[in-house]
């Protein structure tokens, strides 16, 4: 049974009560954005680089079909399974059909954002299949029974005695543990007798390339290779956007994905599957689920490019002091908030609206998509469609009017500036939002147009 939504405004008002830990989970995110920063700066031809991707995912979003075709016919000839899911339902009954048909009923998996947004690990659980995850971070969250915060940093949101105490409990480590060598080598041992008896492994799919039938998964921890050449069955499951032209373009993502993601050069792991070896099977599920309607949609399409790096999440200053698991979607962050809509506007319509639209995501996504502007675009979709609160509704209407009326705004400007010095309890009170979280600023004694306007006559 799924779970009741909560808007993100009422889930992030609830992670603010804790002020030191939104600190420090907004400082923890800010290292890993300064970390992209400085990585960046080492490269001269970095905005080059942002460039060629860009270009490159947007041949992929005019040619898409083409290129799905070309790599199903060049996987084929390699050797691999090739199966297309046309929504999470149908991904979710092939992966089930798959180990049902080998006699499985345990799998290790490694970091598929695509599973999450099927919600897989759920659907095989109610069909008897043991699913383990042996991303270090998605194992923790899944310990803990809760979906991954952030899309590359899936624990990002615990520290490390949340970490000794959820080991202490599951893995029988010393209580009070804080130490990270000592709790990853609990966890390493802990995960090497799953990857040995496992008969099947699924990983996720970075880049699939049209002109080889190959394809690519990065990773840090080399868990996603341990289970795939183990296993008798490797499963990699894919949107149909990871699909690049050429085997050459992937030296221009794989210099972008780590550096935008963790300030890394390149992931420890970038790995190259391209057929079974002998006596193993190897499957790759294209998976749509909403991707064709979000290419038909000219004004966000652009979000396929998506690599799915997480610079935008790790610069947002809403992700930052709300935290992942307040966005309610499997892609938190701005550009889970254009990703969603999509899917559902209705359950999703508060997403776009948990942004300040400051562009910040824009400037950092190595594949430039215009995040920010997508955000305002779904925000008029949104509102004209009504999948937004009528109280929303009536304050847009009503601020439309002001700001459409230079004279009322005006007034309204001097009204507002006046209210807050004579009567502040007015807007200093529980019932404005924006004082819950914050002390609210002096009034100016006239607005920026009012002194632009006397000091021109001075």
């Amino acid at each position: 049974m799924s779970k009741a939504i909560i808007e993100h405004s009422v889930a992030s008002e609830t992670f603010n009560k804790d002020e030191p830990y939104v600190n420090w989970h907004d400082e923890t995110l800010w290292f890993v954005r300064q970390k992209r920063d400085k990585s960046s700066k080492l490269l001269p031809e970095w905005e080059h680089l942002r460039e060629a991707a860009s270009g490159i995912k947007n041949y992929v979003l005019s040619h898409m079909d083409e290129l799905l075709t070309a790599f199903e016919e060049n996987a084929k000839q390699n050797g691999v399974h090739v199966h297309w899911a046309a929504d999470a339902a149908e991904h979710n009954e092939i992966v089930l059909g798959l180990l049902k048909q080998h006699n499985i009923d345990k799998m290790v998996k490694s970091k598929s954002m695509l599973t999450e947004e099927c919600h897989m690990n759920e659907f095989l659980s109610r069909n008897g299949i043991d699913v383990i995850d042996t991303d270090l971070g998605e194992r923790i969250v899944q310990l803990r029974n809760e979906p991954p915060s952030h899309i590359v940093l899936p624990a990002i949101h615990l520290k490390k005695k949340d970490i000794g105490d959820l080991f202490h409990e599951h893995l029988g480590t010393e209580a009070g543990a804080t130490d990270p060598q000592y709790l990853t080598e609990a966890a390493r041992q802990h995960l090497r007798d799953k990857f040995l008896t496992r008969r099947a492994a699924l990983t996720g799919v970075n880049f699939a390339i049209a002109e080889t039938g190959g394809f690519v998964v990065s990773t840090n921890e080399g868990n996603a290779d341990m289970g795939a050449h183990l296993a008798d069955i490797h499963i990699a499951c894919m949107g149909f956007e990871k699909i690049i032209p050429k085997q050459e373009h992937l030296g221009v993502f794989l210099r972008l994905l780590a550096r935008s993601a963790t300030g890394q050069p390149i992931t420890t792991y970038s790995s190259h599957f391209k057929k079974p070896r002998e006596g193993q099977e190897m499957h790759i599920i294209i998976v749509d689920n909403g991707r064709s309607t979000q290419l038909g949609r000219a004004d966000f399409r652009n979000s396929l490019k998506c690599i799915r790096c997480g610079a935008c999440m790790n610069t947002c200053p809403v992700y930052r002091r709300s935290g992942g698991h307040s966005y309610h979607n499997a892609v938190a962050g701005p550009i889970g908030s254009i990703l969603a809509p999509n899917l559902d506007m209705t359950k999703n319509a508060d997403l776009p609206f948990a942004s300040t639209l400051c562009g910040s995501c824009s400037n950092v996504c190595p594949v430039k998509i215009d995040i920010h502007d997508q955000l305002y675009k779904w925000r008029q979709v949104l509102v004209k469609g009504g999948h937004v609160p009528q109280a929303k509704e009536i304050g847009i209407k009503a601020m439309s009017i002001v700001l459409s009326q230079p004279r009322f705004y005006q007034w309204s400007g001097r009204l507002g500036r006046s209210v807050m010095r004579t009567i502040p309890f007015m807007v200093n009170n529980s019932m404005n939002p924006w004082y819950k979280q914050r002390e609210m600023p002096e009034p100016p004694k006239e607005s920026f147009r009012d002194w632009y306007v006397r000091n021109r006559k001075e």
